[in-house]
């Protein structure tokens, strides 16, 4: 092949890389994984690790604000929900939280950690038994979630269902033996359980009260006069005597 030939070929094959490629390369669509909402999540998790939870929470905030739709994809929206829930909790703002944990639940609902973290908030808010109903939804989805059990059994006994609160401390044992957290309250529960006196004689007494306060009420009470009116000492006729 002569000179002038192979200085042809390339001057064509030139021409293709300037002319075709580009024209290739304008028909394609490039991705890429980049995604703000992922970046704030980052943010906000190291602000988490950092214990700033105020930053934390303001960053978790942004990520929700942004398009969720990847995070949404790749389970990043749900640990938001539930990393921004833990640091409300530790700020003691659990009625922010419990609004977090419910915004939450209305897109993953039965989420055994949501309905956990829902459950410690109302615990300390002082409302008890909505944190055993939440801990007894986050059961339904996972019956050995040893830390449900255990802040379940903690709820018990705020309401004084000692007996309840053993079998939950129970519970969290037999899915975690040697839980020490579980073992040192179950020992507290079961000593509560054996001091409370029966619940059949707790009720027996109310019953006995209540009787009590009816016979008293009838006894003490005035009986009526009916129609007749009541009588009056007789008024003795005569003159007033004075006296000397």
């Amino acid at each position: 092949m002569k000179r002038g030939q192979i200085l042809g070929i390339l001057a064509l094959l030139l021409l293709c890389a300037v002319t075709v490629i580009p024209a290739m390369a304008g028909n394609m669509t490039v991705t890429t994984t980049h995604d703000i909402a992922t970046d704030y999540y980052n943010y906000g998790e190291l602000a988490l690790a950092a214990g700033n939870y105020s930053d934390a929470v303001a960053f978790y905030d942004q990520a929700l604000g942004s398009n969720t739709t990847m995070i949404k994809l790749d389970g990043v929206l749900l640990s938001t929900f539930q990393d921004k829930s833990y640091a409300q909790i530790q700020q003691g703002n659990y009625t922010g939280a419990i609004a977090t944990l419910d915004t939450g639940l209305a897109v993953y609902p039965g989420d055994e950690n949501l309905l956990n973290n829902k459950g410690y908030a109302q615990y300390n808010l002082g409302n008890y038994a909505d944190a055993v109903n939440s801990y007894d939804q986050a059961l339904a989805s996972d019956a050995n979630f040893t830390t449900a059990l255990i802040n379940k059994g903690d709820a018990l006994q705020k309401l004084g269902n000692y007996q309840d609160a053993v079998t939950a401390y129970k519970a969290a044992l037999a899915s975690d033996p040697g839980n020490t957290a579980a073992t040192t309250k179950l020992a507290v529960a079961e000593k509560a359980a054996a001091s409370a006196p029966p619940v059949t004689l707790i009720v027996l007494a109310v019953v006995v009260v209540i009787i009590a306060a009816g016979v008293a009420y009838l006894v003490t009470r005035k009986a009526p006069t009916g129609g007749k009116a009541q009588e009056e000492p007789d008024k003795h006729a005569g003159t007033k005597k004075n006296k000397k």
